[in-house]
């Protein structure tokens, strides 16, 4: 590549700007929420097409609503290097979630089509259309659905508000009986590489403006519904109730036991919900969530028996019963050593804070499409620092423009190291699994 690598502060503002732009997008009118099929949805989901068109890519929207923008390599018949990730957000969120693994690959293609260059690869961004799944409960919908394996019975799904699936698809425009379009031809896929915020501290307290991703917690969610007895609250004595609340809170505080055993386990429970609950009657029943995530999947499947065998021995104490379904699951997930080594000679190769001249290699604790993206292809993550104390999924989050302008010229230059060494050389590793 001929030409110098753009300003970092320039990129970087950019890049922001855009992420600004798309948060204006909001289901809410005081918070940062966006999800799937609702008219923000769509609304990002256009900016963003019109951006990829921007950059010289063609551009397709997928069967469930993700954007695909494509930028042909100098040979019709190479492989596939697909970046990208998601444009949805949890419920009163940060901006750059899943946004700026989008935003980053756009700002690096339209400096290739700038440089009228293309590469022994072609490369597509794909803007994934739900991965948080906070409507539908639904994580991981659209990447799922690019490989195919997308369960039809996630459309008879329904929102808070009763709304199903497949007919939020069909208000939006889209064929539930055709999800199965979505899927590609995976044996095109060459690599897949996610640009993330790393949702953590790690970098922003060690200094380290980015990181390499070296694997993938695995996690399940799980949702729990404890049935008691409802009653007068002034009437039933103490030792004769059957409270569904009290028996789920000490479920709450037995899953939270066992998942603070260290290392990478974490535990959450994020919804509890009392059914028509009333200040002066005793629940009779409530539902609640579990999530629990370990890097590895024997301390998390060890996690769950226990945590789960103590919530049934709650229950059969204080006289409840309890119900139990798992509604997500992703194994752990290693990222391919080559793609490792490839982003730690990219970040050595711009001029981004690195104490001591080393590359910080992390794992991630958080979810990411590539996961999903891990079961067809090799995969790679870089990690953007954060500011504000690491924060994510909350409104404090941010980034750097700083930052994220070296996060664009790492990746150009990952690109660069690419088209130097041609398919032959680096994606068709991908093909030999080395």
């Amino acid at each position: 590549m001929s030409r110098s690598l753009p300003s970092r502060s320039e990129l970087g503002r950019e890049i922001l700007a855009r992420a600004a732009a798309l948060a204006r997008h909001s289901d809410s009118a005081t918070n940062y929420t966006r999800t799937y099929l609702t008219p923000a949805h769509q609304a990002a989901a256009r900016d963003i097409a019109r951006w990829m068109r921007e950059a010289g890519m063609e551009v397709r929207v997928d069967a469930v609503g993700s954007v695909i923008g494509r930028y042909a390599a100098n040979d019709a018949g190479a492989r596939t290097l697909l970046m990208g990730s998601h444009f949805d957000s949890v419920r009163n969120g940060g901006r750059y979630d899943g946004v700026l693994g989008i935003l980053v690959p756009i700002a690096c293609v339209a400096e290739l089509n700038a440089r009228g260059e293309r590469l022994p690869c072609a490369i597509e961004v794909a803007a994934f259309a739900d991965e948080e799944g906070a409507r539908f409960q639904t994580s991981f919908l659209a990447s799922r659905a690019m490989l195919g394996r997308l369960d039809p019975a996630v459309l008879e799904r329904r929102d808070a508000q009763g709304v199903a699936l497949r007919d939020a698809m069909i208000v939006a425009g889209l064929d539930p009986a055709r999800i199965a379009e979505a899927a590609i031809d995976t044996s095109r896929l060459g690599a897949y590489v996610e640009v993330h915020i790393e949702q953590g501290p790690v970098l922003l307290d060690e200094g380290h403006a980015l990181g390499v991703v070296t694997s993938i917690a695995g996690g399940t969610r799980h949702t729990l519904t404890v049935r008691g007895e409802s009653g007068h609250a002034g009437t039933v004595p103490m030792p004769r109730r059957h409270d569904a609340l009290a028996a789920a809170a000490e479920m709450v505080l037995a899953i939270e036991k066992r998942c603070a055993a260290g290392g990478s386990l974490v535990g959450t429970v994020g919804m509890l919900e009392v059914k028509d609950g009333t200040g002066n009657v005793i629940p009779g029943e409530v539902r609640f969530s579990a999530d629990i995530r370990a890097g590895d999947d024997a301390t998390r499947e060890a996690a769950e028996a226990d945590a789960f065998a103590a919530c049934e021995s709650i229950a059969k104490r204080r006289g409840v019963t309890l119900e139990r379904t798992r509604t997500h699951h992703v194994h752990a997930v290693p990222c391919a050593p080559w793609l490792q080594d490839a982003l730690a000679r990219a970040i050595e190769a711009i001029d981004a804070p690195r104490p001591r001249n080393e590359v910080r290699r992390l794992p991630s604790g958080a979810g990411h499409d590539a996961m999903i993206l891990a079961e067809a292809t090799e995969v790679g993550m870089l990690f953007v620092r954060c500011g504000a104390g690491g924060v994510s999924h909350n409104p404090a989050e941010t980034v750097d423009a700083e930052d994220a302008g070296a996060a664009a010229q790492a990746l150009l230059t990952l690109l660069a190291l690419l088209a130097k060494k041609g398919s032959g050389s680096f994606l068709a590793r991908a093909e030999k699994g080395t």
